[in-house]
């Protein structure tokens, strides 16, 4: 590969506008995990990296001819910066961006800040919300308290309330599993709130570090989120999407995506800090110090030489980036040998099969023989010969 040509062109950009955070969730791979890099980096994105950030995206979207692209206030919680810089970085990206292409944007916070002002100015740039709650108060406040252990639960809520008023700026909400939890319980509460889409993230994990479990040997977030599929499924009136078992369904039925965590083409994603400086997949902060580090900033590098930097390379490679045995596997081509932090081992480094391969298995096989019961038929490609 040597030209632009020969890469899928970016098309999310996720800016890290605040690097602190008002409540401490213990599973945070931003600031409780293994790299601490967040802690030293400006507390919010200056108006020069937003500046320049829009313009390499500009030049992107010129040279690929991309009519448009989406951008994510990210942090940390992206409020924390308060609604005047909120408002200059908003008009410094879309102002840097040309014309030609729109800019479509989207903010996750954990929406305890949330206030009709912060409203009012997403109303004005079109900034649709998406807000992280696990569940109940009691479960959401077994890991997401403020940093004086209280709940955040209540206003959290309150801020979802809020949104809901102004049911065209709400994104949805995000929850990360918990085997404690009553996968449920957890997915009628979400639902109650009448979201447009429900993400559920699995914990981070690695084969050094795997994700707790009662007992290894049985699947047990696959039979969670089987359990969350069964439950979206038997009421007619709920009107979300699930994102993760969209995914599984479109991916079986040989849509190629183009999400991170699962599936075969390449993830089209690239995280900008708060100093200007880019990563590919920013989670891997739960792996090691400086596995997300990539060298690159947006002051000296364009994002097409972003993209060939050797640490993304695996991105444009596809399935002979995996371990042999996810590439012998008949469910690879919806899998995609799973989110590429849960794939790390010290001694192998990324080329192993996910900590959560038995239960991306169970989950796949049981949405396809669900919908297999209605007449449908899955699209599994022959794995290769060996």
């Amino acid at each position: 590969m040597t030209g632009s040509e020969d890469y899928a062109p970016l098309r999310t950009f996720i800016f890290k506008v605040a690097n602190r955070c008002n409540i401490d969730c213990d599973y945070c791979y931003v600031f409780n995990s293994k790299d601490q890099t967040s802690r030293h980096l400006p507390a919010r994105m200056g108006l020069d990296v937003a500046r320049a950030a829009a313009q390499r995206i500009g030049e992107h979207a010129m040279v690929h001819g991309l009519r448009d692209v989406h951008v994510v206030l990210h942090g940390g919680e992206p409020l924390l910066v308060g609604p005047r810089h909120m408002a200059d970085v908003l008009s410094a990206v879309r102002g840097g961006i040309p014309a030609e292409t729109t800019v479509r944007f989207e903010l996750q916070t954990n929406g305890t800040l949330l206030t009709k002002a912060w409203l009012d100015l997403f109303e004005q740039y079109r900034v649709v919300v998406g807000v992280s709650l696990d569940g109940p108060p009691a479960a959401n406040d077994r890991h997401r308290l403020t940093h004086g252990a209280r709940s955040s639960a209540t206003s959290a809520v309150r801020g979802i309330e809020l949104l809901r008023s102004r049911p065209q700026l709400f994104a949805g909400l995000l929850a990360v599993v918990d085997l404690a939890n009553d996968p449920v319980e957890v997915h009628d509460y979400l639902a109650s709130f009448e979201p447009p889409v429900i993400d559920f993230n699995l914990p981070d994990g690695t084969h050094d570090n795997p994700p707790h479990r009662g007992d290894p040997s049985v699947p047990e977030y696959g039979r969670w989120m089987s359990r969350v599929y069964d439950a979206w499924l038997a009421r007619p009136e709920y009107q979300h999407t699930i994102r993760m078992l969209e995914d599984i369904v479109a991916l079986s039925s040989g849509v190629r995506g183009s999400v991170e965590t699962l599936g075969l083409a390449p993830p089209t994603s690239i995280v900008i800090e708060s100093n200007g400086t880019v990563e590919g997949v920013d989670t891997l902060r739960s792996v090691a110090e400086g596995a997300s580090w990539l060298g690159l900033d947006l002051l000296r590098q364009s994002f097409d030489e972003v993209m060939r930097h050797p640490k993304l390379l695996h991105r444009h490679i596809g399935r002979s980036a995996l371990a042999e045995q996810c590439q012998k596997c008949p469910l690879v081509e919806v899998c995609g040998g799973g989110y590429l932090p849960h794939r790390f081992s010290t001694d192998r480094g990324y080329r192993n099969p996910s900590v959560y391969c038995a239960d991306l298995q169970y989950l796949i096989r049981h949405v396809q023989d669900s919908l297999s019961h209605h007449g449908w038929s899955a699209h599994t490609p022959a794995a290769p010969p060996p």
